[in-house]
């Protein structure tokens, strides 16, 4: 079991998110902000990239999954420019969670 904070200030998909990678066996924290997290322990960040800085998500030293809206190519080439280890749009988060999750926890 890893833990794993999640960042997502929408209710509706960071509960989804939540809900999914607990379901998977995971210790999972959910918060709005990065402000709000304890990061102690924690394995894996999956953060929703239009309400958080990447660079700052990297900055923090653990892996990042980052998402993003599929029409914001701009964000998504922020993001990776900043160094976050996997960044996907929010629909990809989705449809394959567990497996995205997995292939980051595995290095």
């Amino acid at each position: 079991m890893s833990r794993i904070v999640v960042i997502a200030p929408e209710l509706l998909l960071g509960t989804r998110v939540s809900e999914t990678l607990s379901a998977a066996g995971h210790d999972v924290a959910l918060v709005p902000t990065i402000a709000d997290a304890s990061l102690d322990g924690a394995e894996l960040l999956v953060a929703d990239l239009e309400h958080s800085e990447p660079a700052a998500l990297v900055a923090l030293g653990i892996p990042v999954l980052g998402f993003y809206p599929h029409t914001d190519a701009e964000l998504r080439q922020r993001a990776e420019a900043a160094g976050v280890d996997l960044v996907v749009p929010r629909s990809k988060l989705v449809r394959e969670m567990p497996e995205l999750v997995e292939r980051l926890l595995a290095g």
